[in-house]
């Protein structure tokens, strides 16, 4: 069971992450929007692990902090989640974000997630409402924001990101343009956390 990977990031786009260890091994590890603006910039970083072993796949997830970690385990666990939806959610929401919609019982807020019905959204609320506890702010870590970037290059790495989550190219791209025409300096997790909003 792998704990953690530790290395340089070799590759970095708001899905996935590259890291190559000291072995000189590269792991590709899916990652939430919330992990990827907390190691942008960085050039070395520590990922806590979630290993998803199929008969048909071997798929590794990426977490800045245990408590994402944690919150994407608890997500997995409520019926009908699966690692794709749960990082969707976790793109879409901060882990105390998350924490409140779920402690709160806002399924509005969480059904707005792509694939999240209102009763999925009643059965994450239900299921974890109890074991949903640990605080953001006990984790020490903060998502930095990325550094600047031309506008052609979030609507790129937007558009990437949209795709890699599931969605058409031709969709996200209008959406992507219009957030960008509306607010041209939009950072890209702040892009692409509304366009899941309106995709």
């Amino acid at each position: 069971m792998i704990e953690f990977i530790q290395g340089k990031i070799d590759q970095l786009t708001p899905g996935t992450a590259v890291i190559e260890t000291k072995g000189g091994v590269g792991y590709l590890l899916n990652i939430s929007l919330y992990t990827y603006s907390a190691i942008q910039g960085k050039e070395e970083v520590r990922l806590w692990v979630h290993e998803a072993i199929r008969e048909d796949a071997y798929v590794l997830y990426g977490f800045a902090d245990r408590q994402e970690r944690e919150q994407f385990l608890l997500l997995i666990s409520v019926s009908g989640i699966g690692g794709g939806s749960a990082r969707m959610i976790q793109s879409a929401f901060s882990p105390q974000e998350l924490q409140d919609i779920i402690s709160s019982g806002n399924d509005k807020l969480l059904k707005q997630v792509k694939g999240i019905g209102l009763k999925t959204a009643q059965r994450i609320i239900v299921d974890l409402k109890d074991k949903i506890g640990i605080s953001a702010a006990e984790t020490g870590v903060t998502a930095s924001a990325p550094k600047g970037t031309a506008s052609s290059e979030v609507m790129e790495s937007a558009i990437s990101a949209l795709v890699m989550l599931g969605f058409q190219q031709g969709a996200s791209a209008k959406v992507v343009q219009a957030i960008l025409k509306n607010t041209p300096d939009a950072k890209v997790e702040t892009v692409i956390k509304q366009a899941l909003k309106q995709l």
